[in-house]
Formats: structure tokens, sequence, C-alpha cells
């Protein structure tokens, strides 16, 4: 097997989610880390060698490197029980790793950078701006979230799926973004569950 390398700030969700879907499964992964606020993944040499779009995640497999972190995700967890067996099943798997990337990551995420790592003092006039549609946006996303899992235990199906690996990185720590989670019972149940997973981790 391919040795298996996260390039990743441990600071962020998007990077956790890897980390958390490699531990889940049992899979050793090499962590090399970056500060996204110094600029660590702007450099020439990040760019010329890691990936061009100057972001992380970045998941190395071997000599071969894989952004995007829900491509990840699924590249670690393909021919695991986090993947169901059932097409309509794996379809909504998917349905919720893209609610996470354009529905509820910009905007639970964004919020927790913004306030928790720059500061609302150092936001821009643009950014500054933006926070009020992002904490509506984001309300309406952990909504949609805990209605879901009124009766029910999982996103997808009877046991947890990546869908829930990849919504549970940034929702649950996304108070540090203003989000006040104890209004959403069904979810604080939810990541109470995800968070006793026999090989879970924390983030960091």
């Amino acid at each position: 097997m391919d040795s298996l390398i996260l390039h990743e700030d441990p600071r962020s969700g998007n990077c956790y989610k890897i980390r958390l879907t490699a531990a889940l499964l049992g899979l050793p992964l090499e962590r090399r880390g970056y500060d996204i606020l110094q600029g660590e993944t702007r450099t020439p040499e990040f760019l010329a060698n890691v990936n061009p779009n100057g972001r992380i995640p970045v998941l190395q497999i071997g000599d071969r490197f894989l952004p995007e972190s829900n491509a990840a995700c699924w590249y670690l967890a393909t021919g695991s029980a986090l993947i169901p067996a059932d097409r309509l099943d794996q379809a909504n798997v998917l349905r919720w790793m893209f609610f996470e990337q354009y529905n509820h990551e910009p905007n639970i995420a964004t919020l927790r950078f913004w306030l928790h790592f720059v500061g609302e003092a150092n936001l821009s006039r643009q950014q500054q701006s933006q926070v009020m549609a992002k904490r509506f946006a984001g309300e309406d996303a952990l909504a949609l979230m805990d209605a879901h899992l009124a009766g029910r235990e999982w996103f997808v199906g009877d046991a947890p799926t990546l869908a829930d690996i990849v919504l549970y990185a940034y929702t649950h720590v996304a108070e540090a973004g203003g989000f006040r989670l104890a209004d959403r019972a069904h979810v604080m149940a939810w990541l109470a569950r995800v968070a006793a997973l026999p090989g879970y981790v924390t983030m960091e």
C-alpha cells in the first residue's frame, strides 16, 4: 500500500476530517504541517510540488497528490463501511458532502476562521460586510441538519458514513464562529455519537 501523507494546518476542519477518516479506518497517516496564516501554502515550493491552487489539505498517496478534503476522504473510505453499498445511499452521502462544501463550510468555517483566528477587528471592510449574511446562512444549515437528525442517529442509513464525518469537522467547533449549538438538541446528540466512535481522534 502506498504511504499516506497529509499536508495540513491542524487548526483546519477540512484537514481534520481527513485525519478523522483515517483514524476511524485505522489507516496510518504521516502529517506535514503548514501555517496558512503565515502564507506557507503560497510559497513557490508548495505551489510547484504540492498544490498549484495554494491550498490545504492535500493527501499525498505515494508520489501522487490529491487536493480537496472531501475527495481525499472518499479515497480513504472507498471499500469501507463509511461508504454504503446501496447506490442511493451512496448518492445521499455525496448529497451531504456537497451540502457541507456549499452550504455549511463557507459560512460556519469561514466565521470561525475570521472571528477566532483573524479577529473581528482585523477583518477587511468586505469581510465585515459579509459576517451577518454568513451567520444567517450558517444558522440555516444547522437548522436543516437538526431537522434531518430528528428521529434518526446518522445522516444516511443506520450507521455512520462519510456524510457524518465531513459534517462533524466544522460543526463541533461552530461555537468558535459565534453559533450556539446548545439550541440544536438533535445536532448535539449526533455530535456525541460521532465522538464515541471507536478510533475517534480530537481536533487540535
